[in-house]
């Protein structure tokens, strides 16, 4: 897959320390093929390694965040086909190995949170990758959907075992097996989203940048340990939680966190190195 047309599926823009990562494919509702599923991982790994990046807004250009996989796609499952093995990308080195689970996976792995903002249709592999995100802000008329079971499929993008961390096995199962669409205010009820808002972007950026103006070595190993509950034992997580605080405590950041707030400034912070 040629890189440039990878990047013209997905671009990225880094201002103030806040990436926004933009699914670009809107007169195809951003459906997935090869280019957005090489251009999700490109940029994601891209941003795992950026120092300079203290968080990150997801979203869809266009009416819909992404409508799931290309019809084409399915006309070729029919014929036995499985396009996403033909994906270009280089050797993965984390647990998510198909093109498609790394498409969704890889923005779990970024050290900085990750806020996917919904609108339209978030449907199949598109909900899949929303999942990958830390917080999702959701358009009340958003359209959710784990829609694999329509077209005789299961999701296979790490969604069995990322949703029911968010909803429970029970509800995991409802919407896998039926298939149903669920607007944003159902989502949020279920726990499949984190709250509703008219301009999911626009909130989702104020939510970045709010982010970004604290200490990035205290947001990082907040995110570390967060990810570790309900996944290690509590022993293994209390530890953690400790090694973290340890190193946290005096370090440059949390100096200047402590100066800022009592001088009542603005703190200025240092990215990792």
């Amino acid at each position: 897959m040629a890189a440039a047309k990878a990047e013209q599926r997905v671009t990225v823009t880094i201002t103030d320390g806040v990436a926004e990562v933009r699914l670009n494919r809107p007169e195809k509702r951003n459906a997935l093929d090869g280019a957005m599923f090489a251009g999700l991982v490109t940029a994601g790994e891209r941003l795992a390694s950026e120092p300079r990046v203290r968080a990150v807004v997801l979203s869809g250009a266009g009416p819909d965040f992404c409508a799931g996989l290309d019809f084409a796609w399915f006309r070729a499952m029919r014929d036995g086909e499985r396009l996403t093995a033909q994906v270009d990308l280089p050797p993965a080195s984390g647990p998510a190995q198909a093109a498609g689970q790394r498409a969704a996976y890889v923005w779990t792995e970024i050290p900085v949170p990750v806020i996917a903002a919904v609108t339209g249709n978030a449907l199949g592999g598109g909900l899949q990758i929303a999942l990958g995100a830390d917080i999702r802000i959701v358009a009340p008329d958003a359209r959710m959907s784990v829609l694999e079971i329509r077209w005789g499929l299961i999701p296979d993008m790490t969604g069995t075992q990322l949703l029911p961390e968010l909803v429970g096995r029970d509800v995991a199962k409802d919407l896998t097996f039926t298939g149903r669409v669920v607007s944003g205010e159902e989502a949020v009820a279920l726990g499949l989203a984190t709250r509703v808002d008219p301009d999911p972007h626009q909130a989702a950026l104020e939510l970045a940048r709010s982010i970004a103006g604290r200490s990035p070595h205290a947001i990082r190993a907040a995110k570390r340990l967060l990810d570790l509950a309900g996944r290690v034992d509590l022993e293994t997580g209390f530890a953690a939680e400790q090694q973290e605080i340890g190193a946290l405590i005096g370090s440059p950041n949390q100096a200047e966190a402590v100066a800022a707030e009592f001088e009542q400034r603005p703190p200025r912070f240092t990215d990792p190195g």
